[in-house]
């Protein structure tokens, strides 16, 4: 069965004024209605390299991962240039490569598996749909990565991912540690939390066409991350809105900044010490927005649970100890934890 792909509605849309019902949100959650026009919020900006205050940092990640979930990082230690490739082969993919090509990297149908070119993610409520196409597929260990799902063309897109996956460790690790040092644990505890080396990186290509109503549609409807952490790099269109105070605000672009994304599972092992962001995607009318999130996830089989260190009678556990491919299941189709 042919799946309808949002780049074609897209194309197809440009000169009406319209776009198909099942992409129009109901009233609230329209972007026009829902959003604080007029305001840009500014999410904390860290400096990782201000080596000489350690400290400082550890303190200024910790409280934006318990006050929003939500932070950019500058002089994280990955060039430019890296992002810049990274984005370049992405966009090159989306943009040149013919359809039947990028088809043949298509998710397969009941497979179980997140991977690959697709479109549709999750059961949406009254069969509502995101303003947005995407490519999944994992970048790190070596030993879980499924070259079946990378595109062959351009032909730099493999170098151009194992880079940037490569550079990458270092900003996780410092997040991971620094995480685990504010909850009063030791460095490496948070990560041993998540499985350690078994830590799956599953990157993601979300590209948004432009659409024609920007004002009824979003490019993905607000939700936690399931991760652990997700580290994004966009491209320059606005589109990123965080919920906070009651209100959707737009996220400030930062050239060459990652945004990171507290997910679920750190809120879980915290015990609700840190909080996974609330946050949706909105569209342009004009231009194409980019995204490269990577998931940073447990391995199906990982249990995860509050640290046992966390708990004492003042603070019972607030969240059940499951393995995260049941989280998975209940998350995606909308089931109770």
């Amino acid at each position: 069965m042919e799946v309808e792909r949002v780049q074609a509605i897209a194309s197809l849309s440009k000169c009406m004024e319209t776009i198909p019902s099942e992409y129009i949100r109901s009233e609230n959650e329209q972007p026009a209605i829902t959003t604080l026009h007029g305001v840009v919020l500014e999410v904390p900006v860290i400096d990782l390299s201000d080596s000489s205050d350690e400290g400082n940092i550890e303190g200024l990640i910790c409280e934006a991962a318990r006050e929003w979930g939500i932070f950019q990082v500058v002089n994280h230690g990955i060039p430019d240039e890296v992002t810049s490739k990274l984005q370049k082969v992405g966009k090159e993919f989306f943009e040149l490569v013919p359809q039947e090509e990028k088809e043949l990297i298509a998710k397969l149908p009941g497979s179980g598996s997140i991977e690959g070119y697709g479109t549709r993610l999750q059961k949406e409520v009254e069969g509502k749909k995101g303003w947005v196409d995407h490519l999944f597929h994992k970048i790190w260990p070596p030993s879980v990565i499924n070259y079946q799902f990378w595109p062959k063309n351009p032909p730099s897109y493999r170098e151009a991912n194992e880079d940037y996956a490569k550079r990458l460790l270092g900003v996780a690790d410092k997040m991971f540690e620094c995480l685990s040092k504010g909850l009063g644990l030791e460095p490496h505890e948070m990560k041993e939390a998540m499985g350690d080396e078994k830590l799956i990186y599953l990157m993601k290509i979300n590209y948004y066409p432009p659409c024609p109503r920007p004002d009824l549609a979003l490019g993905v409807v607000a939700h936690t991350d399931m991760s652990a952490i997700t580290i994004l790099v966009p491209n320059e269109v606005q589109g990123l809105q965080v919920f906070k105070d009651g209100y959707w605000y737009d996220v400030k672009y930062i050239p060459n900044a990652l945004i990171v994304h507290i997910g679920d599972q750190i809120e879980i092992s915290s015990n609700g010490k840190y909080k996974s962001v609330l946050h949706r995607t909105t569209v342009n009318k004009e231009k194409t927005r980019m995204s490269w999130p990577v998931f940073l996830e447990p391995a199906p089989e990982q249990e995860i649970g509050p640290i046992p260190k966390l708990i004492n009678e003042e603070n019972p556990p607030k969240f059940k100890t499951k393995k995260y491919k049941d989280y998975v299941y209940c998350k995606l189709n909308k089931l109770p934890q």
